[in-house]
């Protein structure tokens, strides 16, 4: 794709030369995303850690399967998102994780408005918790990564409108989920 950043196919064509040093560049650029993604699909800080460096091992020993037409972000993301959907279905009942504030520091915000805001997060992440895992990665991907349509229909093999509907509904199953802990007023 033309919007591909180039340092990021340099490094991608180096890894699958053998590269290390261009391969921990990648995981650089890519630890903070999918650690992210992984922890808002698994809802445990340590499942999210141990995902993550599966993905990037994976990452490292299927690179070559990556189609470089497309974009790196694409598929990685594609492999992080079957990996915990995966994780998920394997370790049936979900664990909702309540005892990790997602408030990040601001010097702008005094004391309070930051724990405001962490309980504002508490309490979108448990109602996030609550949606079928076909669900929350959609909503996860759209809003938590900011990827378009496309690029969503391309990590889940799903067509727009069934994007679009997934999306839909995972809103209206938030706004549920916030009404029953009282969190939309």
């Amino acid at each position: 794709m033309t919007d591909q950043p180039m340092e990021e196919m340099t490094l991608v064509r180096a890894t699958i030369k053998g590269d290390q040093q261009a391969f921990q560049r990648l995981v650089e650029l890519y630890q903070g995303p999918i650690y992210n993604m992984c922890y808002r699909m698994l809802h445990n800080a340590h499942d999210a850690e141990d995902a993550a460096q599966e993905i990037f091992l994976r990452m490292y020993t299927k690179i070559e399967t990556y189609d470089q037409s497309r974009k790196f972000s694409t598929w990685i993301f594609s492999v992080a998102s079957n990996y915990c959907i995966d994780r998920i279905r394997r370790r049936r009942p979900l664990v909702p994780l309540d005892d990790m504030a997602f408030a990040l520091p601001s010097t702008e915000d005094g004391p309070e408005r930051m724990a405001l805001r962490g309980e504002l997060r508490d309490t979108v992440q448990r109602a996030l918790a609550t949606l079928p895992d076909h669900y929350r990665l959609i909503a996860v991907l759209r809003y938590w990564h900011d990827f378009s349509y496309q690029e969503i229909e391309e990590i889940t093999k799903l067509s727009e409108s069934a994007v679009k509907t997934r999306l839909h509904r995972a809103r209206k199953m938030i706004a549920q989920a916030l009404d029953k802990q009282g969190g939309s007023e």
